[in-house]
């Protein structure tokens, strides 16, 4: 019994003593492990008459519940010490400024794409969307392209593998695609938006791969070219903001239109800069007209009943007259001073009542 106490008071102080977890659990080992001292005396019971036994026993019993004890007691007086001065040097200094932190803007072509909506919706157009996959059919059939138009070539539109059937999808090269699903899938009056990204096999300072477009669909009964110059004056007014836009109208060609027309506003270049609505000069945005018959037909509306417009014009093409960005690669490189520099704050939403513009 000596020994035993001996033992316990020999362990506990070295408990006591030791400086950090890892000595901690090197004591412990040496009193409970497999091998410790401890765990030595319990295994010589089996040696002892059953009276001895039952004394030492719980003599040991004893020894070992309070070098345990004393063990989780100076484990959790360590930790927490531990803890304590891991808070004490890893603690925030209140007191230091905050790191500046940059706030995001919003790209010039989101922005341009909200000014359009917000025109257009004003006149009651409603925005309608499609695939960026289209179908020949969709994209060149329905819209009065000839087979023998020069878009529905390798060099002027990406087309994907061939399918199982013969045919091939391909990217849209205009959103007028969304504008044949509408006439086959709503009955007149039509008043549409379509907003969306397109792709032609081109590329340098005033062409990308890929860009965005808006076009702008009217079907109904009595529509006529004085309603599509009346619509188009009263968004180039408004999206420029400024009074009494100088319109002219070009005869042209395209072949989902009939008459077709593209569209010049009056500007001035005087000493490099350029001014929308002053000035004795021209400046073509987008192209126009009347819908052409046999796109109606191909929608399976009536001509004899139906008639409608349509325009399209590029969104980064008025987002770079509006905003001054000389060259069009620029928009889609991701450059975070370009992005500073042209973007709009969050809060800048634009409300014709509010303006469009910064």
């Amino acid at each position: 019994m000596e020994d035993l106490e001996t033992l316990r008071a020999e362990v506990i102080a070295a408990v006591e003593k030791a400086p950090d977890l890892t000595a901690l659990d090197e004591v412990r080992v040496g009193a409970l492990g497999k091998k410790g001292r401890v765990t030595a005396l319990m295994k010589s019971l089996g040696g002892m008459d059953p009276e001895t036994r039952k004394q030492a026993g719980q003599a040991m019993n004893r020894v070992k519940d309070a070098v345990a004890q004393a063990i989780e007691a100076r484990r959790a007086a360590l930790e927490a010490a531990e803890l304590n001065a891991r808070l004490a040097r890893e603690r925030v200094d209140v007191t230091l400024p905050v790191r500046p932190e940059t706030a995001g803007t919003i790209h010039p072509i989101s922005q341009t794409w909200d000014e359009v909506v917000a025109i257009f919706a004003q006149m009651g157009f409603a925005v309608a969307e499609g695939p960026d996959i289209e179908d020949d059919f969709h994209n060149f059939t329905a819209l009065n392209f000839p087979p023998e138009h020069p878009a529905r070539e390798m060099h002027d539109t990406f087309f994907l593998p061939e399918r199982p059937d013969g045919t091939r999808h391909l990217l849209r090269t205009h959103t007028s695609p969304v504008q044949v699903r509408t006439m086959r899938g709503e009955a007149p009056p039509i008043r549409i938006l379509v907003p969306g990204r397109t792709y032609r096999s081109d590329s340098d300072m005033t062409h990308t791969p890929m860009f965005h477009q808006f076009e702008g669909l009217v079907i109904d009964r009595t529509t006529h070219m004085g309603h599509l110059k009346g619509c188009l004056s009263e968004f180039v007014e408004a999206y420029f903001e400024v009074d009494s836009v100088p319109m002219r109208f070009r005869p042209s060609f395209f072949p989902f239109t009939e008459p077709s027309a593209e569209v010049d506003i009056g500007c001035s270049r005087q000493g490099g800069e350029l001014r929308i609505g002053a000035g004795d000069d021209w400046l073509e945005i987008l192209g126009c007209g009347m819908v052409h018959p046999n796109v109606l037909k191909a929608c399976g509306l009536d001509p004899e009943v139906y008639q409608g417009f349509a325009f399209g014009m590029g969104l980064e093409r008025i987002a770079m007259l509006k905003y001054g960005i000389p060259d069009l690669r620029t928009f889609f490189e991701s450059d975070l001073r370009w992005l500073r520099h042209y973007g709009f704050a969050a809060l800048d939403v634009p409300t014709l009542h509010g303006g469009l513009g910064r």
